[in-house]
C-alpha cells in the first residue's frame, strides 16, 4: 500500500488513494492534521503530534518544533539529556502517520510518496527520503508540494488548457510553481521560493509587536514556558484577523494580565518586510517561465498561512485577480501526493496522467575561461543543467586542458547560482586521466543526467581513448547548514577579485550579479560578458576609463530590466 504525505513545518497529514479520489487518513486522535512536533519523558517515551503540543505548554525543554527548516543539516535538537537531528525527528513524525494509517486502513502500509518544499535542495531532499526509511517506509518518490497541489486539482478539475501559478506558503517554507495544464498533461514550467519564510515569521512579527509594547520584558531572562505562551498567544492573535479587522493578544505572564489590540492595517504594514520577500520568487518563477503576470489564468492558494487575510490581501494587489481558495489549503498537498502514489502504482483510473517537474537549481561545474588570448580567469561557474530544467534530463557539456603536459582533469560538481565557482555549493568531485599533450589537444565529455527523484549522475569521459568514470550523488551527508549555505552565496563576490572604493562601482556590479542569478541560458552568458567588461575597466584604476565603462554598464543594466 502507498500513501502520500505531507510532511510540514507546523503540521503533517497522509492520504490515500480509492475509487472516489484521494481521501485523508485522520490520526489516532481522529484528527485529520498531526502537529509536526515531537516531545520526550524522562522514560525516553516519544511523543508526536498533539500530544506533544501539550507537553511542550508544561515541559518546554523536552519539546521541539518546526524543525524542517533544518533538513539535511547537521543541526541537533535537545530533548531532555539527548541530541537528534531534524531528519531523525521527522522520522519520528512519519512513524506516527504510518501507524495511524495502518489502523486505519486495516493493512500494512509499506511504502509512501513524501511532498517537500519545491526549492528544496539535493541534501535535503534526500534527508527527507532517510527520514521516511528510518520510519519503516520505501521513498521511492519525492514530489514538490506546490507540484502535488496541481496533480490533486489538475486531476478533479480537468478543463480546457490552462496555465496557473500554485503560491505555497505554510508554516515554514514559501513556494511558487508555474504549471501548464492541458487535458492529462502537468507540466511544471518554472519553480522558486524561500526556505525560511513562512507563517512562523508572521506570528514572529506579532510576538515581536509584544515585545515593544511591553519593553519590561526580555526574551533573554525570561523562562522557556512564558516565552512558549507567548508565542502561543501571538499564534491566536494571527488567527483572530480571519474573521475581524482587529485581534486582540493577552499573555497572563505571573499573576498579570497583560493585553494588546492590534489592527489589521497595523499589522499588515507590520509585516511589510516579509510581503516583499514573496515578491522576489514570484519575480524570477515568472522570468524563469518566459511569461507574464497576464499570461497566469488562475492563482491557487496553497498552506495553512494562505488563510490569513494578510496574505490573500497580498496575493490579490500582487497578481491582479482573485486568488483561487476554494481547496483546502492544508490539506491539498497530501491528496496531490497520494495521487502521485496512485500514479506510481499505475491505478486504472488515472494511469494516462502525465507530469512533468523541474530541477529547482542549476547544476554545473568550475572551470577556467580564456577571455581574451593567453589571459584566463580561474574559479568561474559553467552551468550544465540551468535551474527549471523539464526532467528527467541529460546535458553534456566538452571541457579541455589548459596547459601543456596536462595529465588530470578534475570536474567539481556544483549545485548554486553564483558565476564563481567558490559561492556554489559542492556536492563532489571526480578525477580523471588524460593524455598528455598540447593546451586545448584533450578534452572530457561531462555528462549531468539528472531524474525526478533528485538523483545526479555524473559521468566523464576521455574523448580521445573513451577513458570514463562516472559517480552518483544520492547519499551523501552534507555537513553545512543551510544558513552556512545562503552566506556563502549572498558573499559579495567581486570583493574576491578586487577591492571597488566606490559605492555606486559596488552597487552596479551587485545588481549585475543580481541579474546574472536570475538569469538562464544565453542570457547569462550576455550578463557574464557585460560583468566582465566592466570588472576589466575598473582593475585599470583609470578614472576616465572607468566612468566610460560605467555609463556603458549601467545602460546594459536598465535595457536589460
Amino acid at each position: 500500500m502507498i500513501i502520500g504525505i505531507d510532511l510540514g513545518t507546523t503540521n503533517s497529514l497522509a492520504a490515500y488513494y480509492t475509487e472516489e479520489g484521494p481521501k485523508i487518513i485522520p490520526n489516532r486522535l481522529g484528527n485529520r492534521l498531526t502537529p509536526s512536533v515531537v516531545s520526550m519523558d524522562e522514560n525516553e517515551q516519544i511523543y508526536v503530534g498533539d500530544s506533544a503540543v501539550e507537553r511542550n505548554l508544561l515541559y518546554p525543554g523536552s519539546t521541539v518544533s518546526v524543525f524542517k527548516r533544518d533538513m539535511g543539516s547537521q543541526k541537533k535538537f535537545n530533548l531532555l539529556h539527548k541530541s537528534f537531528t531534524a531528519e531523525e525527528l521527522s522520522s519520528f513524525v512519519l512513524r506516527a502517520l504510518k501507524e495511524d494509517a495502518e489502523h486505519y486502513l486495516g493493512e500494512e502500509v509499506t511504502e509512501a510518496v513524501i511532498s517537500v518544499p519545491a526549492y528544496f535542495n539535493d541534501a535535503r531532499r534526500r534527508a527527507t527520503k532517510r527520514a521516511g526509511e528510518l520510519a519503516g517506509l520505501k521513498v521511492e518518490r519525492i514530489i514538490s508540494e506546490p507540484t502535488a497541489a496541481a496533480v490533486a486539482v489538475g486531476i478533479y478539475q480537468q478543463k480546457e488548457r490552462s496555465r496557473f501559478l500554485v503560491f505555497d506558503l505554510g508554516g515554514g517554507t514559501f513556494d511558487v510553481s508555474i504549471l501548464d495544464h492541458f487535458d492529462t498533461i502537468l507540466e511544471v514550467r518554472a519553480v522558486a521560493g524561500d526556505n525560511f519564510l513562512g507563517g512562523e515569521d508572521f506570528t514572529a512579527v506579532l510576538e515581536n509587536m509584544f515585545y515593544d509594547k511591553f519593553t519590561q520584558f526580555d526574551r533573554l531572562s525570561l523562562d522557556s514556558k512564558t516565552i512558549r505562551h507567548i508565542h502561543k498567544q501571538a499564534e491566536q492573535c494571527k488567527i483572530g484577523f480571519s474573521d475581524n479587522h482587529t485581534s486582540v493578544m493577552e499573555c497572563k505572564i505571573g499573576e498579570e494580565l497583560f493585553s494588546m489590540e492590534v489592527r489589521l492595517s497595523e499589522y499588515e504594514n507590520a509585516c511589510e518586510e516579509l510581503l516583499e520577500r514573496i515578491r522576489k520568487p514570484v519575480k524570477r518563477s515568472l522570468s524563469d517561465a518566459h511569461i507574464r503576470l497576464s499570461d497566469i489564468d488562475r492563482v491557487v492558494m496553497v498552506g495553512g498561512a494562505t488563510k490569513s487575510p494578510v496574505i490573500r490581501r497580498f496575493a490579490a494587489k500582487l497578481f491582479r485577480m482573485l486568488p483561487d481558495t476554494s481547496v483546502n489549503p492544508d490539506e491539498i498537498v497530501a491528496l496531490g501526493a497520494a495521487v502521485q502514489g496512485a500514479m506510481k502504482e499505475r491505478t486504472e483510473s488515472i494511469k494516462e496522467v502525465i507530469l512533468t517537474d523541474v530541477c529547482p537549481f542549476t547544476l554545473g561545474t568550475e572551470v577556467v575561461r580564456e577571455w581574451e588570448h593567453g589571459r584566463f580567469e580561474n574559479g568561474v561557474f559553467c552551468p550544465i543543467i540551468d535551474r527549471n530544467t523539464v526532467i528527467p534530463t541529460s546535458r553534456t557539456e566538452r571541457l579541455y586542458t589548459i596547459r601543456d603536459n596536462q595529465t588530470k582533469i578534475s570536474v567539481n560538481v556544483l549545485q548554486g547560482e553564483s558565476r564563481f565557482a567558490e559561492n556554489n555549493l559542492s556536492l563532489g568531485e571526480l578525477l580523471i586521466d588524460v593524455p598528455a599533450g598540447k593546451a586545448g589537444q584533450e578534452a572530457v565529455d561531462v555528462t549531468y543526467t539528472y531524474d525526478i527523484n533528485s538523483i545526479l549522475e555524473v559521468e566523464v569521459a576521455v574523448v580521445s581513448t573513451g577513458k570514463k568514470v562516472k559517480q552518483v550523488f544520492r547519499d551523501r551527508d552534507l555537513d553545512m547548514s543551510e544558513e552556512e549555505i545562503q552566506e556563502r552565496l549572498e558573499t559579495l563576490s567581486y570583493l574576491k577579485i578586487h577591492p571597488r572604493d566606490r559605492e555606486e562601482n559596488k552597487y552596479l556590479l551587485l545588481r549585475g550579479e543580481r541579474i546574472y542569478e536570475e538569469s538562464v541560458g544565453e542570457k547569462r552568458i550576455y550578463v557574464e560578458a557585460a560583468l566582465h567588461e566592466y570588472e576589466k575597466a575598473l582593475n585599470t584604476y583609470d578614472n576616465a576609463i572607468i566612468e566610460d565603462a560605467k555609463a556603458e554598464f549601467k545602460k546594459f543594466l536598465e535595457d536589460f530590466s
